[in-house]
């Protein structure tokens, strides 16, 4: 068991490494992910063990928690129309895609919806490990997105003198100590969730700690880089590892939703991004990159390259990973409380027959 352990924790480092490399984004996350599910396909051997599972949803929702920056809130009262239009757009996103993959691709609602969401993958990622959806088609859905919204970017950017761009790295990190501390907060707010019997209790027990801890100004610091990477890493082995004995149809059926979801997302994001630009006096491009639910990093790099102002789009960024933290768990309660009045329903009709 542990040399095995030991074996799907490499291949995701791996993975993770070849993707950061290769500049791709979540690069830790998401090629440990497809590493460990590459591997998985082909019949390797690869286990992670439920003890281990408990640990990294604590590292997710510490992780999570601790990146949500301290202004966020202040920042709400800032460019009220694209505010409005990136909520707007992030219902109709979630409604359309989530409704289109449970229709078209047959996909159950937890599938489908997590699936849906533009954004805050850890996040999806940790609450899918936790059981809810199928995470083999979720990952695959989710990476199909991020690469396809990269794709998206316009063509010329690439001729642009972006490459001097440098994303700003956080100096102050949590010692040990504050570390130790938020770990038990986190923890002890997860087993409160669990007994309160919500959706994936542990993650986002932990992410509410940390969240409320970092908004209330008990601490201000980044998690180290390296305990995020580890964290992506574990994160990338126990997706991947969901992935033992998927068959081809369902690799085939997740690729497609994949992409329609997201072509339907680049759909939906241009529209609203015409609109807000018929309102407001502001470059479409640059409205439309605030809008987009790609990664920060690319989206800033062009924005520099272009000449738009960067503070817009990295704000929105922020406010739509502020958003999702409230919505997912929303939603996830919502398909919960469905699934259970279905099968109350099933169950009092099989009463009703007898």
């Amino acid at each position: 068991m542990l040399l095995r352990l030991v074996f799907t924790i490499a291949i995701s480092a791996f993975g993770g490494g070849v993707a950061t490399v290769l500049g791709l984004p979540a690069g830790w996350l998401m090629g440990g992910a497809l590493g460990v599910t590459i591997a998985a396909m082909a019949g390797a051997p690869i286990v992670l063990p439920d003890g281990l599972r408990n640990v990294i949803f604590v590292l997710i929702g510490m992780s999570m928690g601790a990146s949500v920056a301290p202004d966020s809130l202040s920042l709400l009262a800032s460019w009220p129309v694209s505010l409005a239009a990136l909520a707007i757009e992030l219902v109709v996103i979630i409604a359309s895609t989530g409704w289109m993959l449970t229709r078209l691709f047959r996909l159950d609602a937890g599938t489908a919806y997590l699936s849906s969401f533009p954004g805050h993958l850890s996040f999806v990622m940790g609450i899918a490990a936790t059981g809810v959806g199928n995470a083999r088609q979720i990952v695959i859905i989710q990476v199909i997105r991020i690469l396809m919204l990269t794709i998206a970017v316009p063509i010329g950017a690439t001729f642009l003198p972006i490459d001097h761009f440098e994303v700003a790295q956080a100096t102050d990190f949590l010692d040990p100590l504050q570390l130790l501390a938020l770990a038990l907060g986190c923890v002890a707010m997860g087993i409160v969730f669990i007994r309160l019997k919500i959706p994936a209790g542990m993650v986002l027990g932990a992410m509410a700690a940390a969240t409320a801890a970092k908004l209330g100004g008990l601490y201000s610091e980044a998690m180290p880089t390296p305990l995020v990477i580890i964290t992506f890493v574990l994160t990338g082995a126990m997706i991947g590892s969901r992935f033992v004995g998927i068959t081809r149809s369902e690799f085939m059926a997740a690729a497609k939703g994949g992409l329609i979801a997201t072509a339907m997302t680049i759909g939906i994001v241009t529209i609203m991004a015409l609109a807000v630009a018929q309102v407001v006096d502001m470059p479409f491009g640059q409205i439309w990159l605030g809008l987009s639910p790609g990664a920060l990093e690319g989206m800033g790099a062009l924005g520099i390259a272009l000449g738009y102002d960067t503070a817009f789009i990295a704000a929105h960024h922020v406010i739509r990973l502020l958003m999702l933290s409230f919505a997912i768990p929303a939603v996830v309660m919502i398909i919960r409380w469905q699934e259970q009045q279905a099968t109350q329903l099933r169950h009092n009709s099989g009463q009703d027959k007898h």
